[in-house]
């Protein structure tokens, strides 16, 4: 077996759910695996690291905590150890989605060590605006980017600008990014399409530059801005 996908039956049972003992077993027998995506009720950092040690040719991992807050199940500690000895043992990592209590440390890990990863997708994560620094200052061959309820803002956003020319997309929703941000980024960089989506209410010229936006997407192309765009969809 070189993939699998394990999805929760029921995201409300409890203790009868998968935990970090099925990823372990996993790693262990199934020499051939190096696609994982696993939903999981519980994580541990040890169980991270032996993972990491089992199979360090992973390509793909994508870990769903199903509370995605949950420090070590043991340790009650952040998960940045864990998913630090991922990134360091898998040389090839292309893919990969975290969960869990996650501190700046472990973006630092992963600028360091993920030389090869192409996407990334994160939520509930970091604790300032120097964990998305770290991201854009490493992982050279970062395309796809998507961050959601995380404490990045304009500064995370306007640091490294020219990275944003090297990737296919940025998308950050529930962040703290500002309107005014987005405009500023707008304007730095005009070969990139920067669209502001808030379903509820529809944006325009005459919103406050401080507000923050509900969503981000930002992409590069080479045919200006869209025309399909929906109301809710506003194009810098």
């Amino acid at each position: 077996m070189q993939e699998i996908r394990v999805f929760p039956s029921d995201p409300y049972v409890g203790n009868a759910a998968v935990t970090e003992v099925g990823l372990v077993a996993l790693s262990s027998g199934c020499h051939k695996l190096h696609s994982i995506l696993y939903f999981c009720q519980q994580m541990t950092n040890a169980a991270l690291i032996t993972v990491a040690k089992n199979r360090p040719n992973f390509t793909r991992f994508r870990l769903c905590i199903l509370d995605p807050t949950k420090p070590d199940a043991v340790t009650n500690q952040p998960l940045d150890e864990g998913f630090g000895a991922i990134v360091h043992s898998c040389k090839g990592l292309r893919r990969l989605s975290m969960a869990g209590l996650l501190t700046d440390k472990v973006f630092l890990y992963i600028g360091m060590y993920a030389e090869q990863l192409e996407m990334l997708s994160i939520a509930f994560a970091g604790d300032t605006d120097k964990g998305m620094q770290y991201l854009l200052n490493g992982c050279k061959k970062l395309r796809k980017l998507e961050i959601r309820d995380c404490p990045f803002g304009n500064a995370a956003l306007l640091m490294d600008v020219g990275k944003y020319e090297t990737m296919r997309s940025l998308w950050m929703s529930s962040c703290e990014v500002t309107l005014g941000g987005c405009k500023s980024l707008a304007k730095k960089m005009p070969r990139l399409n920067v669209e502001i989506i808030n379903e509820n209410d529809q944006t325009d010229a005459s919103a406050d530059d401080s507000q923050k936006v509900e969503k981000m997407f930002l992409y590069r192309t080479l045919a200006g801005r869209r025309e399909d765009a929906p109301e809710f969809v506003w194009t810098l």
